[in-house]
């Protein structure tokens, strides 16, 4: 199979849905996760993976428990360490493109009903190309 680039414009468009990552690509026990995020999600950690979060379009708030909240911006990016707590947050609908471990939830050690199972992207070879 010959690989083929993804448009990350046509990719955020294909879906709506807040805080349900979209898996993009899988490399090395790592997946590429797409997420929209609007309104403050819930303080978690990842006792065992490392995130990183990569802005594409809006602006992430990331609230730390131990520290200050930092923003990034369209085309920054930051990496949650292991065990860290944290709680993105965004005003307006903020594209966020996240590189981690196959085995991370998006709710971390807390659960609950805002857990969400990471579903493969949903965007055809044509329209990933366009």
């Amino acid at each position: 199979m010959t690989p083929q680039p993804v448009n990350l414009a046509a990719a955020f468009a294909s879906f709506a849905e807040v805080y349900a990552p979209r898996v993009a690509a899988e490399l090395n026990g790592q997946m590429v996760k797409l997420a929209q995020i609007q309104g403050r999600f819930v303080m978690h950690s990842h006792p065992h993976e490392d995130e990183l979060f990569l802005v594409q379009r809006g602006e992430l708030l990331m609230h730390f428990e131990d520290g200050p909240t930092r923003t990034i911006r369209e085309g920054e990016f930051i990496v949650v360490p292991r065990g860290v707590r944290h709680c993105p947050d965004a005003v307006d609908v903020c594209w966020v493109l996240l590189f981690e471990p196959a085995s991370t939830l998006n709710t971390g050690d807390v659960g609950g009903e805002r857990t969400r199972d990471a579903v493969p992207l949903a965007v055809s070879t044509d329209e990933a190309q366009s």
